[in-house]
């Protein structure tokens, strides 16, 4: 998952809402989101190559999402899967700060990497290359391939995004606008792009909160809506290499809590 915009404790109806667009390589595996078999609380989407996932969400109101950190020149590919700590915490019991108390003494143990966590009513982040806990405070924000609110173009657009559709009182519930906040391919002149070490070349393949590429791309979006009253929603819409939705997946549920 390579960007998470999102409103949290912004909304009188729905305290956390999420915009989310994953980035990889076309030919790494993956199966759309569905209800887990054998694990009937959890939805998520699922990367059939290590197992993992890269956002989910619980019946309990439990939400997890991962980004890597970039740096290619610290990647370990001998490294266990970043995915599976999103598992791990939507089907565990702990806290959001509870399960990233007892993580950040083993996070050296994988590539770099950044996790939101979050229940009914609370939500953390936890960046390994910092190793502080943060309790995410009332707000919109974004996270890419760098700190929480790193402020990279795409973060940047994606926050602005969210925040003049709530300004514009957004309130029916309605997903549509939210996946036109990160279905934006508008591109960055160089001098504003990060020197993340991919060269200049990618990164502005990069730049854009939707990514179009034949080898490399958005792979789909997800816009999550947690409603107060309990109700949830959750819409995936897959992306071909031109940025075309090309399937969607739907999920309406309420919370046991």
């Amino acid at each position: 998952m390579c960007l998470i915009a999102f409103a949290w404790q912004t909304h009188a109806e729905f305290p956390l809402v999420v915009a989310a667009n994953r980035d990889e390589w076309r030919d790494r595996p993956a199966a759309p989101a569905h209800w887990w078999s054998g694990r009937p609380d959890l939805l998520a989407g699922r990367d059939l190559q290590a197992g993992g996932t890269w956002l989910g969400v619980t019946r309990t109101g439990r939400f997890a999402a991962i980004t890597n950190f970039r740096d290619p020149a610290e990647r370990d590919s001998g490294k266990p899967s970043r995915g599976a700590l999103v598992v791990d915490y939507l089907m565990g019991g702990a806290s959001p700060r509870e399960f990233l108390s007892a993580l950040a003494p083993t996070a050296p143990r994988y590539n770099a990497f950044n996790l939101l966590l979050g229940d009914s009513e609370t939500l953390c982040y936890f960046g390994s290359r910092e190793g502080d806990i943060i309790d995410v405070p009332p707000g919109v924000h974004a996270l890419s391939n760098h700190s929480l609110d790193e402020p990279w173009p795409k973060v940047i657009r994606a926050k602005a995004g969210v925040e003049h559709l709530l300004a514009s009182g957004w309130s029916d519930g309605g997903l549509q606008p939210f996946f036109d906040v990160v279905s934006d391919t508008t591109h960055v002149a160089d001098e504003h792009l990060p020197d993340t070490g991919v060269g200049i070349g990618f990164e502005r393949v990069l730049a854009p909160i939707l990514i179009r590429g034949e080898r490399y791309g958005t792979r789909c979006s997800t816009v999550v809506a947690f409603g107060r009253d309990g109700h949830a929603q959750f819409e995936e819409r897959t992306r071909g290499t031109d940025g075309a939705v090309t399937g969607t997946e739907r999920f309406a549920f309420s919370s046991v809590r």
